[in-house]
C-alpha cells in the first residue's frame, strides 16, 4: 500500500466511462422491472407521469447544485463528500462522507440480495441455495472490483449492454402492441386504489435517484469540472425518457390487472417473438450493475475522509494502492456485506432488511439535500470565490432542490426520514467533537450577538485560504460628503460581500475632542444611513494625524476579521505625498493590500455599456486588480460592465506566450473577461491614453516608492492620470489569488 495520492499507474475515466455509466445504471434499476407497473397500474399514465416529473426535478436541481459545486473547484476523489466538504466545512463534510460511505455500503447487501430473489423467483428450484447465491454472487463482485475501476467500468459496458437490449425489447413490444383504447383506459387512476398518490411517489422516487454514483467517481476522472455537469445531465435525460417510454408504452399496451399483480412478468409476456428471457436477464444486469456501482463508490469517499484526517478512526483507509485504488476501504466494504447478507440469510424478506432500505433512502435524500444547501449556501453568501464555470446556476435552484430532497424524504416514511435525521446530527456531533453552550437569551440582539461572537471564535481557529478571500476595507474617508466617489468606490468593492469602516481621524487632545469625535460619528452614520453605502464608521482622535493613521492600520479588526485592504483617495497636494507613502508602508508591512483612488467623478447614470480595464503586467498585483475588477462588476449600477484584461508586448514574437498566458489566467479565474494584446514600443503612458481613455473605470498595479522618491512618484503618476477616466491604483500583498 502507498501514500493517499494515486500514482501514475491510476486509470482516468471519461465523461461516458466515468459518470454517466455508473450514473445511469444506478437510475435504470430494479424499479423499471419489479414496480414501474405496479405504479402505472395504480396510478395511471397521468398521474405516473407527474411522479416521474417531480422525482426528476429534484434530481435536475441536485444536479444542478452537483455542476455549480464541481465546476467551482479543482475537484478530487470522494465524490459529494469531497465537494460539500470544501463548501461547508469539514463538520458537514464528515458527516455526509461518513453517512454516504454508509449508505453505499449498505446498498451493496440490498442489491445483492435483490440479484438473488430475482434469481429464484425465475427459478424457483434455487430456493434452498439463496444464502449460496448471495455469497457468490458477492465472492464474484468483489473479484471485479478488486482488479480496479478499470475492470468495473469494462464489466458495467457488458451489463449495460444486456440492460439496454432488456429495455428496448419490452419498449418495442409496448410500441408493437400498443392499444389506443387500453391506452385511454388507464390514463386515469385505478379506483378505490388502496395507494395514494405520495405513496405511489414513494415507491416510485428510487427510479430516478442514482447520480451519485457517477461523481463519486471524480477522482478517477480526466476532467471532472466537465465530466460531472454533461454525465450528470446525461443520465439525467436518458432516464426519463426511459421511465418515460415505460409509462406511455406499457400504459397502451398492458392490461391494468396485470401490471399491478405481475408487473415483472407482465414486461416478459410483452416482449415479442418469446424473448421474454432479456426481462429477467435485465433484472439481473440492473441488480448486478447497481450493487457493482455501490462497491466502486464507497470505498473511495471511504478513502477520501480518511485522506483529510477528519475521522480518527477512517484515518487507516486512506491509503491507496499502487494502482490507486482503495484497497482496505473495500475491505470495510465487503464486511459490511457480509454482515448484512449473514443477517437476511434466509431469504431477505424481513422487517430488518426494509428497514436497511428505508434507512439507506433517506441517507441518500438527505445527501441530496445537504449537496443543494452547500450551493445555496456558498451563491447566497456571494461569496467571491464561487465563481462556477457552470453558468445554468441560480441559489434559488439550490434552494428549491433541498427543500424538495427534506420534504421528499418525509413523504417518503416520516419515521425514517426522522431516523436519517437523529442519525445525521449524531454524525454531525461527532465530528464536531464539542458543542459550544450558549444561551441566546430572549431578544433579537442578544441572538445575533450570541450567534455572532460564537462565530467569531469559530472564525479564530481557522486557517486563512486564498479561495475565502473577502475584501475587507478600511477607507480614509475624511468628510464622506466631499469624497462620494472614494466612498462608492469602496461600497461597491465590497459588493456585499466584505466589510468596509470609514474612518475618521481628528487631531488633537482627547479630552478635549471628545464632544467633536462624538458629532464626526455621527456624521459618518448619518451619511451611511442617508445614502445606500454598507458600512461601519470609526473615529479616532489623536495628537499626530499621521501617527493616528499607523495606529488605525494596526488595531482596527473584528476579531480575527482584520482589515486586508486600505483605499486612499489622490492628492494632488504634492506636500502631502511622503505622509500617503509612509501610511502605505504601514499598510504593506501590517500585511495590507492598498489601493490609491485617483477621483475623477463617478459614472454617468444613464450610461448604458461600461467597461473596465485591468492593465496586466505580472500576477503579483494583477491578481487582486482582476478580481476588484469582478467584484465592481458585480453590482447593480455596474450590470452588463465589460472587463478587459490589457497587455503590451513589444514584439510580434512575443505574442503566441502571451496570449497563452492570458488564456490560462481567464480560464481559471471562471470569470467572463475580454483579453487585449497590444504590440507597441510606444511609451506606456501614450499606449494607455489611447487604449482606456474612454472606459468607465481603470485598474493599474503599481509598487509602493522609497520615501526619497515619493515626490516623483506623485508628479510621474499625476502626469499619467491625466486626462483619464477614474482610476485604481493597486499594489499587493498577494494574499488575494486570482486562481483559488
Amino acid at each position: 500500500m502507498t501514500g493517499s495520492a494515486p500514482t501514475s499507474e491510476s486509470v482516468k475515466f471519461s465523461t461516458f466511462a466515468g459518470v454517466f455509466t455508473p450514473s445511469i445504471l444506478t437510475i435504470i434499476g430494479v424499479i423499471i422491472f419489479m414496480r414501474g407497473g405496479f405504479v402505472i397500474g395504480h396510478a395511471g399514465i397521468v398521474q405516473a407521469l407527474i411522479i416521474l416529473g417531480i422525482g426528476t426535478i429534484i434530481t435536475t436541481l441536485t444536479g444542478f447544485s452537483i455542476s455549480a459545486i464541481a465546476t467551482n473547484t479543482d475537484v478530487k476523489g470522494g465524490g459529494a463528500y469531497y465537494l460539500i466538504s470544501r463548501t461547508l466545512g469539514p463538520e458537514f463534510g464528515g458527516t455526509i462522507g461518513l453517512s454516504l460511505f454508509l449508505a453505499q455500503a449498505l446498498s451493496v447487501p440490498f442489491y445483492v440480495l435483490g440479484f438473488a430473489e430475482a434469481a429464484i423467483r425465475t427459478l424457483p428450484f434455487l430456493q434452498p441455495y439463496f444464502p449460496i447465491i448471495t455469497f457468490i454472487t458477492l465472492a464474484i463482485l468483489f473479484f471485479v472490483t478488486f482488479k480496479g475501476a478499470g475492470w468495473v467500468i469494462k464489466t458495467q459496458y457488458f451489463i449495460m449492454a444486456i440492460l439496454g437490449l432488456s429495455v428496448l425489447a419490452f419498449l418495442g413490444g409496448g410500441a408493437l402492441r400498443f392499444d389506443h383504447a387500453l391506452f385511454f383506459e388507464n390514463m386515469k387512476p385505478m379506483p378505490q386504489s388502496p395507494f395514494s398518490f405520495w405513496q405511489l411517489f414513494a415507491i416510485y422516487f428510487p427510479a430516478v435517484t442514482g447520480i451519485m454514483a457517477g461523481v463519486n467517481m471524480s477522482g478517477d476522472l480526466k476532467n471532472p469540472s466537465r465530466s460531472i455537469p454533461i454525465g450528470t445531465f446525461t443520465a439525467i435525460g436518458a432516464g426519463l425518457l426511459v421511465y418515460a417510454g415505460q409509462i406511455l408504452l406499457c400504459g397502451g399496451s398492458i392490461a391494468r390487472e396485470s401490471l399491478i399483480d405481475r408487473p415483472y412478468q407482465s414486461l416478459m409476456d410483452v416482449v415479442p417473438l418469446h424473448l421474454g428471457i432479456l426481462v429477467t436477464f435485465g433484472v439481473f444486469a440492473a441488480t448486478l450493475s447497481s450493487a457493482l456501482g455501490s462497491l466502486l463508490g464507497a470505498p473511495r469517499i471511504l478513502q477520501s475522509l480518511g485522506t483529510d484526517r477528519l475521522l480518527k478512526p477512517a484515518n487507516v483507509f486512506a491509503a491507496l494502492s499502487r494502482g490507486g485504488e482503495p484497497r482496505r476501504a473495500l475491505y470495510l466494504t465487503v464486511v459490511v456485506t457480509v454482515a448484512v447478507l449473514y443477517f437476511a440469510r434466509n431469504g431477505g424478506e424481513g422487517g430488518a432488511l426494509n428497514l436497511v432500505a428505508s434507512v439507506v433512502t433517506m441517507l441518500f435524500l438527505w445527501a441530496y439535500g445537504i449537496t443543494n444547501l452547500a450551493a445555496f449556501v456558498e451563491s447566497f453568501s456571494r461569496n467571491p470565490s464561487f465563481r462556477p464555470r457552470f453558468r445554468l446556476f441560480h441559489w434559488s435552484l439550490a434552494l428549491v432542490g433541498a427543500l424538495a430532497s427534506f420534504t421528499a424524504s418525509f413523504l417518503i416514511d416520516a419515521v425514517a426520514a426522522l431516523g436519517a435525521v437523529a442519525f445525521v446530527t449524531i454524525l454531525f456531533l461527532y465530528v464536531r467533537k464539542t458543542v459550544a453552550a450558549s444561551s441566546f437569551g430572549d431578544a433579537r440582539r442578544g441572538f445575533f450577538y450570541s450567534r455572532t461572537r460564537n462565530n467569531l471564535l469559530n472564525l479564530a481557529q481557522m486557517p486563512v485560504h486564498p479561495k475565502n478571500w473577502r475584501p475587507t476595507i478600511i477607507v480614509f474617508s475624511g468628510n464622506p460628503n466631499n469624497r462620494l466617489t472614494l466612498v462608492q468606490y469602496a461600497d461597491w468593492l465590497g459588493s456585499g460581500r466584505g466589510i468596509i469602516t470609514l474612518a475618521g481621524i481628528l487631531v488633537g487632545k482627547f479630552e478635549e475632542m471628545i464632544d467633536q469625535r462624538q458629532g464626526y460619528l455621527e456624521t459618518l452614520s448619518s451619511f451611511i444611513r442617508s445614502n445606500p453605502i454598507r458600512a461601519f464608521p470609526e473615529v479616532l482622535v489623536t495628537p499626530d494625524f499621521e501617527q493616528g493613521m499607523n495606529q488605525f492600520l494596526q488595531v482596527t479588526s473584528i476579531g480575527p476579521i482584520k482589515p486586508n485592504l486600505a483605499l486612499f483617495g489622490w492628492s494632488h497636494d504634492e506636500r502631502r505625498i511622503g505622509r500617503v507613502i509612509r501610511s502605505l508602508t504601514t499598510a504593506k508591512r501590517l500585511n495590507m493590500s492598498s489601493i490609491l483612488l485617483y477621483d475623477r467623478g463617478l459614472p454617468a447614470i444613464k450610461a448604458r455599456k461600461r467597461s473596465i480595464d485591468v492593465w496586466w503586467r505580472g500576477k503579483s498585483n494583477g491578481s487582486l486588480m482582476v478580481i476588484l475588477a469582478y467584484l465592481l462588476s458585480c453590482n447593480r449600477a455596474w450590470s452588463g460592465a465589460t472587463i478587459r484584461i490589457l497587455r503590451i508586448i513589444p514584439e510580434t514574437s512575443e505574442h503566441t506566450a502571451t496570449y497563452r498566458e492570458l488564456h490560462r489566467l481567464i480560464e481559471a479565474s471562471r470569470m467572463n473577461i475580454a483579453m487585449k494584446i497590444i504590440i507597441s514600443k510606444e511609451p506606456f503612458p501614450a499606449v494607455l491614453h489611447t487604449q482606456s481613455r474612454n472606459a468607465t473605470a481603470i485598474f493599474l498595479g503599481f509598487t509602493i516608492p522609497p520615501p526619497e522618491r515619493s515626490l516623483d512618484f506623485h508628479r510621474s503618476c499625476t502626469a499619467l492620470l491625466a486626462g483619464l477616466p477614474t482610476t485604481l491604483l493597486v499594489h499587493s500583498t498577494g494574499e488575494a489569488d486570482l486562481t483559488s
